[in-house]
């Protein structure tokens, strides 16, 4: 069984896969495109030299990769950005277990713009997200799961035992909380991203999270509200 979680940027997905590697029955798996996704694109992330040469930059070979975890173990969760699957060929999703990550693109947007001042709909994820849905639910084995970090972070028992049971996978008490520090499944980048979940031992809503909406950005939401409000129908 192959859990993918989809989601953008700024989200609680690093949280839920130190959760999920928590599990006495689950390989978790950080980001397996990444390096594809950035040879794809060129784009100069943190740590790119460093990215590229820790991982496959070939998507075949990645997904082959996945498929012998997936042999290995009785459950694989992975990782995975919205933007990863740009260019590719997404026949590969229809056999997975594909949980999609929303945030409310007010906070998602907001907190973006603390990192890149003027942040574009590519830059958070959501149409891809609804793109990739619209694709699952059309052609999967399996019917999409769309989660939002609010409620987890709001009720993490409640939120984790409901997608569980969406899964159809045990909850164990262990989920709810993690050891301080990196975990051996990070990626590379982790040391430039992951800093919150480094310091954090369970989920924990940021104190920034509740921070106002840039008047600059006011055209952005107002464009990704519609593809939010489209994810939001499925959960």
């Amino acid at each position: 069984m192959i859990i993918n979680l989809i989601s953008g940027p700024r989200n609680i997905s690093t949280a839920l896969m130190y959760s999920f590697s928590q599990h006495s029955k689950i390989k978790v798996v950080d980001e397996p495109f990444y390096a594809y996704y950035l040879t794809l694109t060129g784009l100069d992330h943190p740590g790119r030299k460093e990215t590229i040469a820790s991982m496959s930059a070939d998507s075949t070979e990645v997904i082959a990769q996945i498929k012998g975890l997936e042999e290995a173990n009785e459950i694989v969760f992975l990782k995975n950005m919205a933007h990863h699957h740009e260019g590719l060929n997404w026949n590969y999703l229809c056999e997975m277990y594909n949980v999609f990550l929303i945030r409310d693109p007010k906070q998602l947007i907001a907190s973006f713009a603390q990192v890149i001042p003027n942040p574009t709909l590519q830059d958070i994820g959501l149409k891809h997200e609804a793109e990739l849905l619209d694709f699952v639910h059309k052609n999967g084995s399996s019917p999409p799961i769309v989660i939002d970090s609010n409620d987890i972070l709001t009720n993490p028992e409640a939120g984790l035992k409901k997608l569980c049971d969406d899964l159809g996978i045990s909850f164990e008490q262990k989920l709810l909380s993690w050891k301080k520090g990196a975990i051996p499944e990070d990626g590379v980048w982790a040391k430039y991203w992951y800093k919150n979940v480094h310091n954090s031992t369970g989920f924990v809503r940021q104190k920034t999270s509740d921070r106002p909406l840039p008047k600059h950005c006011q055209d952005l939401y107002n464009e990704s509200l519609a593809y939010y409000e489209k994810l939001q129908k499925f959960q």
